[in-house]
């Protein structure tokens, strides 16, 4: 069976390298998608990546997700800490979720440390870099063999 895995990526997450390098590294969102896409191709899973800054895009996206994917890998960036609208569509995706962050949220402002989508994620990954992506396909790919 081929497992399904979305990644969804959030606002600003576009700018990759071009902005807070420390917090980001020097890495591009293409750069990113990339190694996504080579993971995802070597260990024979199926990924699709999107990413937006309108938080209703990605809400119709999780929507649209209910019938494609097995389970979703997101970034919410700025909407993790914000977006009630998101958890809600995520919820209703009834499917596993992994919550990613590149930076260590909890090295960063206080607001950065709570999330609306932590305690409803299978689990949450963060401070790894883009290893934080290929960490959360690996382990819902595994989860979602079981």
């Amino acid at each position: 069976m081929l497992i399904k895995i979305a990644v969804i990526n959030g606002p600003n997450l576009n700018l990759l390298g071009e902005r807070e390098k420390g917090f980001y590294g020097c890495f591009t969102y293409d750069e990113l998608t990339t190694d996504i896409l080579n993971f995802a191709k070597n260990n024979n899973i199926e990924v699709s990546v999107f990413q937006s800054n309108i938080e209703g895009e990605i809400i119709n996206e999780i929507h649209r997700l209910r019938k494609w994917a097995d389970g979703i890998v997101i970034n919410a960036a700025g909407y993790t800490h914000t977006s009630v609208a998101i958890r809600d569509a995520l919820i209703a995706f009834g499917k596993p979720v992994v919550e990613v962050h590149i930076s260590n949220v909890y090295k960063r402002e206080n607001f950065r440390h709570k999330s609306y989508i932590s305690d409803i994620a299978e689990g949450v990954i963060a401070g790894l870099g883009k290893y934080s992506y290929i960490y959360a396909i690996d382990f819902l790919n595994n989860l979602l063999k079981k």
